[in-house]
Order: structure tokens, then C-alpha cells, then sequence
């Protein structure tokens, strides 16, 4: 008999799913690392929420340890990397708590266009301060979703409710998703200007941190008020508190903060502004949600072998991952350069294989590049759940073998069609095992991808190349590798290259006033 431990506080009904199962399973809450690493060894499964740490040292002495399972989204507190290399499968639950962090988000704007925090304490202080607090209407005005994937999209339809008149700002939000939603899709200058309440619902990556800063509130209307139950770190909060106290923003709302717990945030104490200690999906509800899902998950994969939500590996058999590991490494890679390119509507994603890996179970590469391609804009996307967002957004995902001879031994061609045209990048395999680009948008390069990468598009023109090694000079940063491609003398070209440390704004800035620069993005890998 397989045999499960629970280790944080699930509900009842958890342990009561793993026995219905045939699964044997202790509770043992509050243990230390040491008193965890200790007892281990004798399970095969492990469900936690937030307070135990899935440390290295622990799964290291988890002999037996096959999956781990959060119930809840966030893993913070799991060692994934130190998981994949031991062969344990992450699994969470990302949509259990969706409706009730989306309720929370509606509650937090109410408490803001209300004043509902200062009014309780004013009133229970005996002060009867009617005229103080003069609120403001949600009927009729403009909601900004920055964000609509699952948890933005139950928001739009609260808000309909109200209703309010809503607009998102989403670049994986196809047309036809948004008409569905009954909504208008816009850019995020123009959500800035129109809205007069904006709540954001998107993951905290580097497209994302800092995505409402001073820049962007100066271009909000004055009295605009925000909300944020997604991730502290999405707002600046000192640009946030400046803006409060001029009066430009009417009243904030923050589930979530810079750093956690919150002890000292420069907010605290600024005046219509709202807090609480990330309480999204704090319900009896959800956290029951939440408790059955992970139990379900780890009896279905522990019994059978079928895997719901992981975050670490697809479906394959040990055979198929020796074989495939390279090329999942190499599609990695092929889906995270594109998504981090993408800035507007995607509408479709193909795939070519060529040569020796047309051969081989091309399912798990296609879910890898599809995830990948998602992971920079959209929260809790893995190769499992993948598939099933992009059918939900509208967005076309086809593959095609060929097995016919090409430049390349084995090649794998990702084109991505979004609402503004076509891309495409293709990558290769050195001596079976090195992933590297071959061509980007048509133009021959040959590139290996390092952790920090800068990517550049330009007219060719003599001095280019010597001015952005310049400036790149001049900002300390040193240069690992350089690949540079084009179509012909004077068209168009490209340059990839590998930093040895990241470009802050300033410095991202200078290089793209440099002439003849068509656009620039900082990557990481």
C-alpha cells in the first residue's frame, strides 16, 4: 500500500479521500525540517500548503518520495529544481481558489470607492463623520482587468454584474475570447487613460514587476482608484504612496505586498488606502477546494500514474524522457524566446519537426514550447495545463512531422502568429545534446542561449555594432557572446547577445535611442 503524509493543515475530508482510495496516510502537523527529514523516507506522497518547506535535504532524504502536492498555487516553498533532479513530481492546485481571491479583489475595490476601513473607525471611535466620507459609485464606471486568464476573468464577470463597463489589457487575450467575455480588449495606455477602477491579475514575471510605476500613473485620470490581489511587486509603492497623497489616485486597495509579511510598507498609514495580510483565498470554501484537489491528484498519480497540474515534467515514460530530454530543453527555449517577444494577441502556434525528431513522441516537446511560450505573461501555465488554456483563449496550436533531409540533422521550427503578423524561430541540436538557434524571423544565426540575453533588431548600417558595444561599455556590462545575422547589406538585422549580468531601465534605454535600433528585449533563460 502506497502511504501519503500530510504535513500541513488540510481539510478532514483530505485524509478521508486518500483511505476511500486505498491510500494509507498519517497527519503529523508542525514539523520542524530536522523532525520532517526524519520521517520521510517511509512515504510515497506529500501534501503541504505553505508552511512546510520542501527543502533539498528534505527530498534528498525522501527515499521513497514520488510526488509532492500543494494544495494552493503558489510553491515558493518547494524546491522544484532539487525536485526534477530527484525524479518528484510538483503538483499544485491553480484554480481552487480562483473564485474566492476574484470575490476578495470585488471586496477590496468596494472598501476603497467607500472608504469602508477609515468609515468603521471612525464610527466605532463615536465620531459620526457622515460628510468626511464621500464614496463613489461602482455603476456605470470603467473597470481596467490587467490580466484575464482565470481568476481576471470571474472579476469581468462580477463586475458585469455591477454593472460596470469593463476593458482588459491581455496580450494572450484573443478577440473572439473577449467578445465572449462580453468585454474590450485594449492596450495598456489606453486601459491607464479610460479607467476608473483598475485591478490586476496577472503573475509577477520580469514583463510584469513594476508594470503600475510612476510612468504609468501619470497617465491614469485623477480619482482613478487600484486594486492589487495578484502579486506584491506589480505595483511600486512609493510611487503608489506619492501618488495617494497628491490626490491624483482616489483610493488603493492591496491584497499583496513588495515584501511578506508586511511589517513596514511605505503605504501603511497613507490615507484611502486598504490592506490586508494576503487573505485571497482565505475561505473555509476554498481551502476545502483546494484539500480535496491535492488529494485527488497525488491518489490518481500515485495509483495510476496520471498526472493533473504538474509543474515539473509531462507525461512520459522513462524511455521517452531519456530520449526527449534534449529537445525539451531546446523547445524550452524555442517557446520562452518567443513568448518574451510577444506583445499582442496570439492567434496560433506551429510547430515543424524535422529530421530525427520527427521520429520521436513530439506531444510532450509541442506542450513544453506551448507552456513556455505562455509562462511570461500568464500565472500557474505548466505543459500539462497548457493545451487546455490555449483552447479556452482561441489560440491555434498545430504540429507537423517531416522527415524529409533538411540543413540540419534534427530541426524544430516554432511559428507564432499574433494580431500584428508572423514570427518564427528554429533551433537545432549540437552533438545531440547543445540547443541553439539557427534562424530567427528568416535570418541565419547561430546562437546558444545563456541566462541573461539581449536581442536587438536594427537597419544594417556601418557603426551599429561599435556604437552598441560602446554603450554597452560604457554601462559596465560585459559581454559573453555576440551573434549577429541579416537579410542583406542595409536591410534588416538582428544581434543576440549574452550578458554577463542584466541591463537595468536606465541603461535598456540608452540602447534603444541608439539610431537605426528597431526594438530591444532584454531576455532571460
Amino acid at each position: 500500500m502506497v502511504k501519503v503524509l500530510i504535513s500541513d493543515k488540510l481539510s478532514p475530508k483530505a485524509a478521508d479521500i486518500f483511505r476511500d482510495r486505498g491510500v494509507e496516510v498519517d497527519t503529523k502537523v508542525g514539523l520542524s525540517e530536522e523532525e520532517l527529514i526524519a520521517i520521510i523516507g517511509d512515504y510515497d506522497g506529500l501534501a503541504i500548503r505553505s508552511a512546510t518547506k520542501v527543502t533539498p535535504q528534505v527530498l534528498e532524504a525522501g527515499t521513497k518520495l514520488k510526488v509532492v502536492g500543494r494544495a494552493g498555487i503558489g510553491v515558493d516553498n518547494v524546491n522544484i529544481d532539487a525536485a526534477s533532479a530527484k525524479g518528484v513530481v510538483v503538483m499544485n492546485t491553480p484554480h481552487g481558489n480562483s473564485i474566492t481571491t476574484a470575490e476578495h479583489a470585488i471586496a477590496m475595490m468596494f472598501a476603497a470607492a467607500r472608504q469602508i476601513p477609515e468609515a468603521n473607525e471612525s464610527t466605532q471611535a463615536g465620531k459620526w463623520e457622515k460628510s468626511r466620507f464621500m464614496g463613489s459609485e461602482l455603476t456605470a464606471k470603467t473597470l481596467g482587468v490587467i490580466g484575464c486568464g482565470n481568476i481576471g476573468s470571474i472579476v469581468v464577470d462580477r463586475a458585469q454584474g455591477l454593472k460596470m463597463k469593463v476593458i482588459s489589457f491581455d496580450p494572450f487575450l484573443s478577440p473572439e475570447r473577449a467578445k465572449d467575455l462580453g468585454i474590450e480588449k485594449v492596450e495598456l495606455d489606453e486601459l491607464l487613460a479610460r479607467a476608473d477602477f483598475i485591478t490586476l491579475h496577472v503573475p509577477l514575471t520580469d514583463q510584469t514587476k513594476g508594470i503600475i510605476d510612476a510612468k504609468a500613473l501619470s497617465k491614469t485620470k485623477k480619482g482613478v482608484r487600484i486594486v492589487n490581489c495578484a502579486r506584491g511587486g506589480l505595483v511600486v509603492e512609493a510611487d503608489l504612496k506619492e501618488a495617494l497623497e497628491s490626490g491624483h489616485v482616489a483610493g488603493a486597495a492591496s491584497d499583496v505586498f513588495e515584501v511578506e509579511p508586511a511589517k513596514d510598507s511605505v503605504l501603511f498609514g497613507v490615507p484611502n488606502f486598504v490592506a490586508t495580510p494576503h487573505l485571497g483565498a482565505s475561505t473555509a470554501e476554498a481551502q476545502e477546494n483546494v484539500a480535496l484537489q491535492v488529494a485527488e491528484q497525488l491518489s490518481d498519480y500515485l495509483l495510476t500514474g496520471a498526472v493533473t497540474n504538474a509543474l515539473n515534467m509531462p507525461s512520459l515514460t522513462a524511455e521517452e524522457f531519456n530520449k526527449l530530454e534534449p529537445y525539451m530543453a531546446l523547445s524550452q527555449q524555442l517557446g520562452s524566446f518567443a513568448g518574451q517577444l510577444t506583445r499582442t494577441g496570439l492567434k496560433a502556434i506551429k510547430i515543424d519537426y524535422e529530421g530525427s525528431v520527427a521520429s520521436l513522441n513530439c506531444r510532450p516537446l509541442t506542450q513544453t514550447i506551448v507552456a513556455s511560450l505562455l509562462a511570461p505573461i500568464m500565472d500557474s501555465v505548466n505543459v500539462v495545463s497548457a493545451p487546455v488554456i490555449a483552447r479556452e483563449r482561441n489560440i491555434d496550436v498545430s504540429e507537423a512531422k517531416h522527415e524529409r533531409d533538411c540543413d540540419f540533422q534534427t530541426l524544430i521550427r516554432l511559428t507564432v502568429t499574433t494580431e500584428k503578423g508572423e514570427r518564427s524561430v528554429a533551433g537545432t541540436l549540437f552533438g545531440g545534446k547543445r540547443p541553439r538557434l539557427v534562424n530567427i524571423k528568416g535570418i541565419e544565426i547561430e546562437a546558444e542561449l545563456g541566462k541573461h540575453m539581449l536581442y536587438l533588431t536594427n537597419e544594417d548600417s556601418p557603426g551599429y555594432i561599435g556604437a552598441l558595444g560602446m554603450q554597452l561599455g560604457e554601462a559596465g556590462v560585459n559581454i559573453a557572446t555576440f551573434h549577429l545575422g541579416r537579410t542583406a547589406p542595409g536591410q534588416d538585422a538582428i544581434a543576440l547577445i549574452e550578458l554577463d549580468s542584466p541591463l537595468d531601465a536606465a541603461q535598456l534605454d540608452k540602447v534603444k535611442q541608439l539610431p537605426q535600433t528597431k526594438q530591444v528585449v532584454q531576455l532571460n533563460f
